[in-house]
């Protein structure tokens, strides 16, 4: 039986893999499906309504790897009728002019097929000189946004704040269980 929601990551240190399982720790195994990016197919995004992303930009704006190599497939994935939120990670003092850029980028491509995006984060509490992965009014992000880098304290109640808002936007009725991990 396929769980509620599909989560797909694409890792290459393990910051992105590990932050995905603490997504599945919240909201439940049986709830959550996780997958990497690179062993993943076209057709694994059909089995799933509800789906969370999560991509990590690196250097000067660029995409992880394996979402890479993934990039013309998942653009070819239809998204109607799924509803999708993305978390991303970025360094904001290190990388500040490009902070979550493959995170906005991957949101314009399940957007342009039809997503229903949900997760929108606020910027509050971030310092940062740019990102492709803000809205247009530059007070929210595109979906969940992680620095594991800068702000590593930060990240379990930022987790479990938005493993909330996302469970609630997602429709289901699922647990969250609050970590301080």
């Amino acid at each position: 039986m396929t769980a509620a929601i599909g989560l797909f990551f694409g890792s290459d240190e393990g910051n992105t893999e590990a932050v995905a399982y603490r997504i599945q720790q919240r909201l439940g195994e049986e709830f959550v499906d996780v997958m990497d990016i690179a062993d993943v197919t076209q057709l694994e995004f059909a089995d799933y309504d509800c789906i969370v992303l999560g991509i990590p930009t690196w250097d000067f704006g660029q995409i992880q790897s394996d979402w890479e190599e993934f990039w013309d497939d998942v653009s070819e994935v239809d998204f109607s009728n799924k509803r999708v939120a993305l978390f991303g990670l970025g360094d904001q003092f290190g990388y500040g002019d490009y902070f979550l850029d493959a995170m906005g980028m991957l949101h314009d491509v399940v957007k342009s097929k039809g997503a229903q995006l949900i997760g929108y984060w606020p910027t509050e509490g971030y310092d940062f000189e740019a990102s492709k992965a803000l809205l247009e009014d530059q007070k929210l992000f595109m979906g969940l946004a992680i620095d594991e880098d800068q702000q590593e304290e930060m990240t379990a109640a930022r987790l479990n704040r938005w493993c909330e808002q996302i469970v609630a936007e997602f429709e289901l009725e699922i647990p969250v269980e609050h970590l301080d991990d």
